[in-house]
């Protein structure tokens, strides 16, 4: 059975290339435009990752992770930020994300760390 990842980005072509990278492997890939997009998508669609970008439009990625964990406790979500937001990053992983990637970032990269996430127990 594949695994589902939701990736959440305002940016269509960072989007495209996590999707790339991700479906060449076999996983099923979902898309969230925005924080409050990537909240409803998550309820309905319970993936079992989700890529979240830090800095969106309407609700940002740490407002929604916050949101999806405390709806879920068990959700493992994967931050994505540009370089210069450490401070984010600590907050992100402070508030329940498993792990972060920094854009621009290799396929060998985002495909090692989706797998770690997936193979970690949440909670």
């Amino acid at each position: 059975m594949s695994r589902t990842i939701l990736v959440v980005d305002d940016a269509a072509f960072m989007r495209m290339m996590i999707r790339d990278i991700l479906i060449k492997e076999g996983y099923t890939i979902h898309e969230a435009v925005n924080g409050r997009d990537a909240v409803e998508k998550f309820a309905e669609l319970k993936p079992d990752l989700t890529t979240m970008d830090i800095t969106m439009p309407e609700l940002d990625g740490i407002s929604a992770l916050k949101t999806i964990r405390q709806a879920n406790p068990d959700a493992r979500v994967l931050m994505v930020s540009a370089m210069g937001q450490q401070k984010m990053i600590v907050e992100a992983l402070e508030a329940g994300a498993l792990d972060f990637l920094v854009k621009p970032f290799q396929p060998t990269k985002v495909l090692e760390t989706v797998k770690k996430c997936l193979n970690t127990t949440v909670g």
